[in-house]
């Protein structure tokens, strides 16, 4: 185990994700294909900051926040909100471009994404070539998933990350919540839309036909390599 550091902590969280896939159960090679996808390109798109673990529908980054001071980690923060946003976004229409028929494909406008972000200490821990960061601070980030905001695509701001700077950043237009976190206890929170940070998502261009050919072969493959990939037989007894 490492020593503690100061860290940026940014969860992106694909909403809707459970419906999502229980809705399509019996094609569920291509959904699990589809939502794959979308978070490469989520994780991709976020810039200086390093994957610490995909979480099923979610993706964990982190940042080392020592050298950043709080209007620096805020704006590092909504600079990766906003390229992660368009990222999934202009995936997110690809999929639903291509020439397959199914609703797994067709259907990836119900997904969006939301994302929940704190400054903290962090500990690293490795096992074996594995990279996990450990600390009340990462619990925090992932209470912070569950909360009442009501808009679909949002970013929710710890008040650590929020006040980073000792003051209120004048202009960023912010919602005031309270919430009490399992384990922690009551904190504020303040979330914005993402389309109060981003404005409004700039239109997609539909894919020419051999892209869409391309990308029909792309999900059509790991849609198969899903459905073919062995499972782990129970252990006798």
């Amino acid at each position: 185990m490492e020593e503690t550091r100061r860290a940026l902590l940014l969860i992106a969280d694909i909403g809707g994700y459970t419906e999502y896939m229980q809705s399509h159960r019996t094609i569920l090679g291509h959904a699990e294909a589809a939502t794959s996808r979308l978070l490469k390109k989520v994780v991709d798109a976020a810039r200086g900051f390093d994957l610490i673990e995909i979480e099923g529908d979610a993706a964990f980054v982190s940042r080392e926040a020592d050298a950043l001071d709080g209007d620096a980690m805020l704006a590092a923060v909504t600079e990766a909100v906003v390229a992660m946003h368009r990222a999934f976004h202009v995936e997110r229409r690809l999929v639903e471009l291509n020439l397959c028929p199914c609703e797994s494909c067709t259907q990836t406008s119900e997904l969006k994404l939301k994302f929940v972000a704190h400054v903290g200490e962090v500990a690293v821990q490795k096992i074996k070539r594995r990279r996990k960061l450990v600390g009340v601070d990462v619990i925090l980030v992932h209470r912070l998933l569950k909360n009442p905001v009501q808009v679909p695509e949002y970013v929710l701001l710890s008040e650590e990350l929020y006040r980073s700077d000792g003051t209120s950043p004048p202009d960023l237009l912010v919602h005031e919540i309270s919430q009490d976190l399992e384990g922690i206890g009551p904190v504020r929170t303040y979330y914005a839309e993402v389309e109060e940070i981003a404005g409004p998502l700039a239109p997609v261009p539909d894919p020419s036909s051999l892209r869409r050919v391309g990308e029909t072969f792309a999900i059509l493959g790991r849609g198969l390599r899903s459905k073919v990939r062995p499972r782990r037989s129970a252990p006798a007894h």
